[in-house]
C-alpha cells in the first residue's frame, strides 16, 4: 500500500475515485470466479490465447465473432487506460521502478475488470497488462514491433493498417490503433520529446526515437486517409566491413580495396535508392577511419554510429512555431569548417549544402563522405549537378563538373534487389575530365544471372579488370594492393 500511494494524485487535485483496495490473493477469484458465463469476453476453451510477443504475423480475415471480441477487448483497454490516467500520478512515473509500475497497473486493471464484469484468462490479462504498460511508458501498439529485432521498418497507413519490413520484404500485420486520435497521441508523444511539433499548419515532421530510430510522419489534411508514419529502426549492432562481407553485401577483395580507399583519404559518395543500405554502408566505411582523426558528422536526423573516439555530432533543426530558429545542414557544414575537422561526414546530401560539401572536399578535408539518392554512379554525378543548380549557384556547367571531378574520388553504389537483399552493386572511380565530360571507370560490379526457383537473385561480384586510378596514392598511404584483386576469376 505504501508503494501505491506514490502514484496517487496530489491531494490538491480534483477528487479521484478511490480504487486502492488491498489486493492479496483473495481478490483474484473476484475476476476468475465471477458467475457470468454469458459475459461478452468469457474465453472459449478452444480459442487461442493472445501471445504477449509482438503480433507481426501475416494479416488474416477474422470471423465476425472474433472481430467483435477484439473490438470489445480494445474498448476495455481504452477504458482501463483512462482509469490509469485518472489514477496514476504521471509525474511520479519517471522515478518509479518498472516492477512497481507493473504491480500498480495490474491492481488498477483488477479493480476495473471487476467493476465492468469482464472475465479474462491468464494470458489475456498478461497481454492486457503489457499493452497498458506500453501505453503509459512507451508508444502503445508500436512497442512490440520496436522490440522485435527482425523488423527493419515500421510503416503505418492510418490507424488500421500497419506494415513491417523483414529481410527486405513488406508484410501487413495485425497491429492496429483504436482510431485516428489514438494514432495522433502516439505521434505527438514522439515529436514533443525532441522539441518538434506536427499539426495542420505543420503537417509533416522528422524526428528520432530514444533508441535512435528515424521517425517521419505526415498528418491530415496532407495525409488523406489518416496519419502516415514511417520508422527506420536503429540497428543496435554496429556492422563493420567484415560483417557486410559475411552477409554477402560484397567480397573480401572489394573490402580490401575500400579499406585502402578510406586509408588513402579518398572522398567517397555512397549512392543508392531508398532502403538500399546507404547509411549502413556509410557506417561500415567510417569504421575504417583511424582513431587519431577528428571527425564531424552532420545529419538531419542523427543516426550514424561512428565508433571512433574523436567524433563531433551535429543535427539540423527545423523552424519553431514562429517560423524562426531553423538551422540547416548547410549552416552546420559552414560552421564545421571552422572546427578543424580532419574529415566531414554528411549523413545525406540533398540540397544547397552540396556546394559547401564539394568545397570542403576540395580544400583540405580529404577523406570526407556523404550519401545521395541515385540509381547509378553516373546518375549520382548528374544528381550533384542538379543540386548545385538548385542551390542557386550561377556557375557554368563545365565549372560545376570540374568542381565535382576534383572533389569526388569514389562512388559506391548500393542497391536493394528484387529479392529484398542489399548489395554493393558497383564501385566506380571518378578519374577526371575529358572536355566537358566527367570520366569514370568501374572497378567492381555485381553481375546478375537470373532468379532461382525461390525467387532469389543469382549473380556474383566481379572485378572489371581495370586497375585502380589511385594505385599510386594507395601505395604512398601504405596500402600495397595485389594486382589479383583486379583480375576476373574464371566462372565456377
Amino acid at each position: 500500500m505504501a508503494m501505491f500511494s506514490r502514484f496517487k494524485q496530489n491531494e490538491g487535485a480534483a477528487p479521484q475515485r478511490e480504487v486502492r483496495r488491498p489486493a492479496p490473493p483473495a481478490e483474484k477469484p473476484l475476476i476468475e470466479q465471477k458467475p457470468k458465463p454469458a459475459a461478452p469476453l468469457a474465453a472459449a476453451p478452444a480459442a487461442p490465447a493472445p501471445a504477449a510477443a509482438p503480433q507481426v504475423a501475416a494479416h488474416r480475415v477474422l470471423d465476425p465473432k472474433e472481430q467483435r471480441r477484439r473490438e470489445r477487448l480494445a474498448d476495455v483497454r481504452i477504458e482501463l487506460h483512462k482509469r490509469l490516467l485518472d489514477t496514476l500520478n504521471l509525474a511520479a512515473l519517471e522515478h518509479a521502478s518498472e516492477s512497481d509500475l507493473r504491480t500498480e497497473i495490474a491492481a488498477i486493471c483488477a479493480d476495473g475488470l471487476a467493476e465492468m464484469g469482464v472475465v479474462l484468462n491468464k494470458d489475456e490479462r498478461a497481454t492486457l497488462h503489457q499493452e497498458l504498460f506500453d501505453e503509459v511508458t512507451g508508444l502503445g501498439p508500436l512497442e512490440p514491433l520496436l522490440r522485435d529485432d527482425s523488423v527493419n521498418d515500421i510503416l503505418v497507413n492510418g490507424p488500421k493498417q500497419v506494415f513491417v519490413e523483414r529481410a527486405g520484404k513488406l508484410a501487413l500485420t495485425s497491429v492496429e490503433f483504436k482510431n485516428e486520435k489514438h494514432l495522433m497521441r502516439v505521434i505527438d508523444k514522439i515529436v514533443s520529446a525532441v522539441g518538434r511539433r506536427v499539426d495542420e499548419s505543420n503537417p509533416y515532421v522528422d524526428a528520432r526515437l530514444k533508441d535512435g530510430s528515424r521517425f517521419n510522419a505526415m498528418v491530415q489534411p496532407i495525409a488523406v486517409d489518416g496519419a502516415l508514419v514511417s520508422i527506420r529502426k536503429f540497428k543496435k549492432d554496429k556492422l563493420g566491413i567484415q560483417d557486410l562481407v559475411k552477409f554477402g553485401a560484397f567480397t573480401e577483395e572489394m573490402a580490401l580495396y575500400l579499406r585502402a580507399a578510406v586509408g588513402a583519404h579518398l572522398n567517397i559518395i555512397v549512392s543508392g535508392g531508398t532502403g538500399s543500405g546507404k547509411t549502413t554502408t556509410l557506417n561500415a566505411l567510417s569504421s575504417m577511419i583511424a582513431d587519431n582523426e577528428r571527425i564531424l558528422t552532420i545529419e538531419d536526423t542523427a543516426e550514424l554510429q561512428l565508433q571512433q573516439v574523436h567524433v563531433g555530432r551535429m543535427e539540423s533543426r527545423p523552424a519553431n512555431v514562429e517560423g524562426k530558429g531553423a538551422v540547416s545542414q548547410r549552416d552546420c557544414l559552414r560552421n564545421a569548417l571552422r572546427m578543424r575537422p580532419d574529415r566531414i561526414i554528411v549523413g545525406e546530401t540533398r540540397g544547397e549544402e552540396v556546394i559547401d560539401m564539394l568545397q570542403a572536399m576540395n580544400t583540405g578535408h580529404d577523406g570526407s563522405m556523404t550519401t545521395i539518392h541515385a540509381n547509378s554512379a553516373r546518375d549520382g554525378v548528374s544528381r550533384l549537378e542538379n543540386m548545385v543548380a538548385m542551390a542557386g549557384i550561377d556557375m557554368p556547367l563545365k565549372a560545376v563538373r570540374s568542381q565535382i571531378a576534383s572533389a569526388v574520388h569514389l562512388i559506391v553504389q548500393a542497391s536493394r534487389l528484387m529479392d529484398g537483399s542489399r548489395r554493393m552493386v558497383s564501385i566506380t572511380e571518378v578519374t577526371g575530365m575529358e572536355g566537358d565530360i566527367i570520366t569514370m571507370q568501374e572497378v567492381f560490379k555485381f553481375q546478375r544471372f537470373g532468379l532461382d526457383e525461390n525467387g532469389k537473385i543469382l549473380g556474383r561480384f566481379e572485378p572489371t579488370g581495370l586497375r585502380s586510378h589511385f594505385s599510386e596514392r594507395f601505395k604512398h598511404s601504405g596500402f600495397e594492393l595485389p594486382s589479383s584483386i583486379y583480375t576476373m576469376k574464371a566462372a565456377e
